[in-house]
């Protein structure tokens, strides 16, 4: 049958008597045959040119759309012993319930009535600051007072002195007058002794005008000491004057600084005051540290460190809590040479793991069992398995996301990016290359606008 042989056996032998020569050189199959081949080069031509969405996967979880939302560990904030428990794994606890009570381990901290006893110190300091406040208003008064009583004795001293002038003044007119006096007497001893040289005037008129003269000598040197005298008060009164300025300028300036020193004790005890009802608070705070307490509604996860009285540092995580009320998100990551594709409110569609799906990765459309949603957040910097996370919140305009998805699960992420035929997704493939760049309208992403770069 396959020629090979020069002997002809058809030409030789007739076969047109036997089933299978008819069978076997009929045509009716092979125009069969060639119809479904031409049928089927028609419909993959066709597909060819059908529309064909890029898209960028990735894998994720689902985690929480905020940060208070996200399952948390609970610390303490100063180091203690467990003492009692008031909660069970798996327990529902509202924001403030009792979780655990611990007791302190340090000994600066460990006296039961450590609160009172700094309240008492501080009360203590409290009536120092009032007694240096009463010194401080009694030296006020103490250098008014002195103030007052400088200003009383400068005008006495300043009476004394204008006092003294005046009897300088006096003085001077007596002393003046004495020399007149003098010079009086002077003359009339002279022309009495002339008068009695000649005989007309006796020797005792002679010894009465020497007399007189004596007595005027003496007068003169009288007003001339009292006017000395006078002088010298001058000089003392300024002198008196001076040293009731210094003695009382003295007095003020010690008064002042005795005021200076209790207020700056006043500060000092204030300062203390203060620093000891700062303690105070901080004691009370710390004693309501011994009480953890949940920080909002949640379940308790798993308790990390166990038992009664065992230790524990500031910072180390008790026991774990995941909040009742949250927002799904999913978290996945993509590769650095497709972060260009990503951009906010980037359409995407996910398969949640344990959730039956049937995806045409091409054509979402026609996808069961995937969810929509969209990119809300882009991380700027790559993460520590070298691809960069992305945030997906769910389509407020799709269908909801299934309420018994639990937080950490996976979740497998197609983001849609542009429609393009089928044949050229086909040789973008062939070639290795990335899906087409574009940049959204406005800076967001738009299904119905879409710029190719």
């Amino acid at each position: 049958m396959l020629n090979i042989s020069h002997n002809k056996l058809n030409k030789k032998v007739s076969l047109e008597g036997y089933t299978a020569f008819s069978k076997a050189f009929t045509s009716k199959h092979n125009k069969l045959f060639n119809r479904f081949l031409g049928a089927f080069a028609i419909i993959v031509l066709i597909m060819l040119f059908l529309p064909w969405t890029q898209n960028v996967s990735g894998n994720g979880f689902i985690t929480t759309l905020t940060p208070d939302q996200r399952p948390q560990t609970i610390q303490s904030p100063i180091p203690g012993r467990i003492e009692k428990w008031y909660v069970r794994e798996g327990d529902f606890v509202k924001k403030g319930d009792t979780i655990l009570f611990i007791s302190e381990i340090k000994t600066e901290y460990q006296d039961p009535n450590l609160v009172e006893r700094t309240n008492q110190q501080r009360d203590a300091k409290s009536r120092s600051v009032v007694s240096y406040k009463e010194k401080i208003k009694t030296l006020k008064n103490q250098v008014s007072a002195l103030t007052n009583e400088r200003e009383l004795k400068l005008t006495q001293a300043r009476n004394k002195l204008k006092q003294a002038r005046f009897k300088v003044q006096s003085d001077s007119i007596d002393f003046q007058a004495a020399k007149t006096n003098i010079g009086i007497a002077q003359k009339q001893y002279d022309r009495t002794k002339t008068l009695q040289e000649e005989g007309i005037k006796s020797v005792a008129d002679v010894e009465n005008k020497r007399l007189k003269l004596q007595e005027t000598q003496a007068k003169l040197i009288s007003q001339e000491n009292k006017l000395l005298a006078s002088q010298n008060q001058i000089l003392n009164a300024n002198i008196e004057i001076s040293r009731i300025s210094a003695e009382y300028a003295d007095k003020i300036a010690k008064s002042r600084s005795d005021r200076f020193t209790a207020e700056s004790s006043q500060f000092e005890a204030e300062a203390q005051v203060t620093k000891l009802d700062n303690q105070s608070t901080n004691y009370k705070i710390r004693n309501a540290m011994y009480y953890i307490t949940a920080p909002q509604n949640g379940y308790i996860n798993k308790a990390l460190r166990g038992g009664l009285g065992e230790t524990f540092k500031e910072g180390e995580k008790l026991v774990g809590i995941m909040p009742t009320n949250y927002d799904l998100a999913v978290e996945t990551f993509v590769e650095p040479i497709d972060l260009p594709l990503m951009h906010l409110g980037e359409n995407v569609r996910i398969q949640f793991d344990g959730w039956p799906a049937i995806f045409f990765s091409g054509w979402p459309n026609a996808s069961f069992g995937t969810y929509a949603g969209k990119v809300v957040a882009i991380e700027t910097f790559i993460s520590d398995n070298g691809k960069f996370r992305i945030l997906i919140a769910p389509d407020p305009d799709a269908e909801e996301w299934p309420k018994n998805v639990r937080v950490g699960s996976g979740a497998y992420t197609i983001a849609l990016l542009e429609d393009v035929p089928i044949w050229y997704e086909i040789w973008r493939q062939l070639n290795g290359f990335p899906p087409n760049y574009y940049k959204p309208v406005d800076g967001k992403s738009n299904d119905s606008k879409k710029t190719k770069k």
